[in-house]
């Protein structure tokens, strides 16, 4: 194999970690490490580096474990044998993650099992290249930035299942309401997922949650959605299923035909508002006031002959045309007074006011 003049990095963007091609090298060889790289070099089993940016001349000067593994004569250019690792360490914020399943949690507020799924985004940078070699890279020739989302992915989305768990159930927010408080959810994912990266020399830049949902045809997504929009609806109206309960109970009993009817749907009515507290019983006490008020006519309000009842401001009996009123001096007198009382006029036939 050719002997190697140049070692410089030629890899796919998305590589993280790259071991150059050949191992065959001199100690006039030129290591050539771009912005943001670092190089190692794996000399009988032992790592030498880390090489910053720039051209670094593979000699003894740079390498001193080369003096202690190959005898170099004075002068001139010495082959020797050696691994070059390249680490790539810019940042990489376009890596995505989400639960494989939904979680199934507990919704706070309506206590009902509800299915949820979790996706997002996160960014990290290699900040301990050693490190990372050491325990991710190992006998592979190139790492990339799938291998390493594959690689935390059990461990993202353990922490992620937990959390939100915790978030959820520790406070009254309904799962319905996550999605507004997903820029303080991501913060907290960040620190507990973090330590998991730093372990293997990796820094987690950023952590977004990006959406939290639920599968659309699920039977306790969807009843959870009809009522979210049916006390949408109450509260636009202005009242809660008790008082709709009630409502409905007293419409009941004014359309129902016959007085038996009538008391009975009031008194189903009133069982109802006794149960629905002080805010539901004056306005049921009012509508069913209104029920038996229109039902039938005020006590008392009756003709003197015959006893029948009566309509408001009526001057005749309907029923056997006694009069009900009469008049002497301008003034409208009740009906069945003998004189006067302006001048003591007898009214025994008295004028009918028409």
């Amino acid at each position: 194999m050719a002997i190697i003049d140049v070692v410089k990095w030629n890899a796919q963007a998305d590589e993280l970690v790259w071991k150059f091609p050949s191992e065959q090298l001199t100690t006039s060889s030129r290591l050539i490490v771009s912005t943001s790289q670092e190089a190692f070099l794996v000399l009988g089993g032992e790592i030498t580096g880390p090489f910053l940016p720039g051209t670094h001349i593979l000699d003894t000067n740079n390498i001193p474990l080369l003096k202690h593994l190959i005898n170099i004569p004075f002068g001139g250019s010495s082959p020797f044998s050696a691994e070059v690792w390249f680490v790539q360490k810019t940042s990489r914020l376009n890596l995505l993650w989400g639960t494989m399943e939904p979680v199934q949690l507990l919704d706070p507020k309506f206590n009902i099992p509800v299915p949820v799924r979790c996706f997002g985004q996160f960014g990290i940078r290699i900040s301990d290249s050693l490190l990372f070699l050491q325990k991710l890279v190992g006998t592979r020739t190139s790492f990339s930035t799938e291998q390493l989302t594959e690689q935390f992915k059990a461990m993202v989305q353990t922490k992620v299942n937990a959390l939100i768990a915790s978030a959820i159930g520790g406070s009254s927010c309904s799962i319905f309401e996550i999605n507004r408080h997903l820029e303080e959810l991501s913060g907290n994912l960040a620190e507990k997922i973090r330590p998991g990266f730093v372990e293997f020399g990796v820094d987690l830049v950023n952590f977004f949650v990006q959406s939290v949902n639920f599968p659309q045809n699920d039977p306790a997504v969807t009843a959870l959605r009809e009522s979210l929009s049916k006390r949408a609806d109450m509260t636009i109206r202005g009242y809660n299923y008790t008082q709709e309960r009630s409502f409905d109970v007293l419409q009941g009993a004014a359309e129902n035909e016959g007085t038996a009817g009538m008391f009975a749907g009031a008194g189903l009515g009133l069982g109802m508002g006794a149960a629905a507290g002080a805010s539901v019983a004056p306005a049921f006490a009012q509508s069913v006031s209104g029920i038996l008020n229109t039902a039938a006519p005020a006590a008392g309000n009756r003709c003197a002959n015959c006893q029948s009842c009566l309509p408001e401001n009526a001057k005749f009996c309907p029923e056997c045309g006694n009069p009900l009123q009469v008049s002497c001096c301008g003034k409208i007198l009740p009906a069945g007074t003998k004189f006067c009382p302006e001048c003591g006029n007898p009214l025994q036939n008295p004028k009918v006011n028409q």
